[in-house]
């Protein structure tokens, strides 16, 4: 799990099934500070209606994505988890 801050929402017009109806965010990875920005910005499945400037937590935990995604055959990667307040 890591702290990432939404900076965008992003769409895609040819995507994998399993993102059919998904929403997409821009999310700048932070350090454990929470200010500084660790790597480049990563596509992430919304799973709690997170919005720019919030500060999220994400996971790379592709069984949770598939999870949430309700398929097997998701190729995601990074999900929201939670909202920090």
């Amino acid at each position: 799990m890591q702290l990432g801050l939404v900076i965008g929402n992003t769409t895609a017009t040819v995507k994998h099934p399993s993102l059919e109806g998904c929403k997409l965010l821009l999310v700048q990875p932070r350090l454990a500070d929470g200010r500084t920005p660790d790597g480049e910005p990563l596509i992430v499945v919304d799973g709690v209606g997170a919005g720019i400037g919030d500060v999220v937590i994400i996971t790379s935990d592709g069984r949770g994505a598939r999870a949430l995604l309700k398929r097997e055959d998701s190729p995601v990667r990074w999900t929201t988890i939670g909202i920090r307040d």
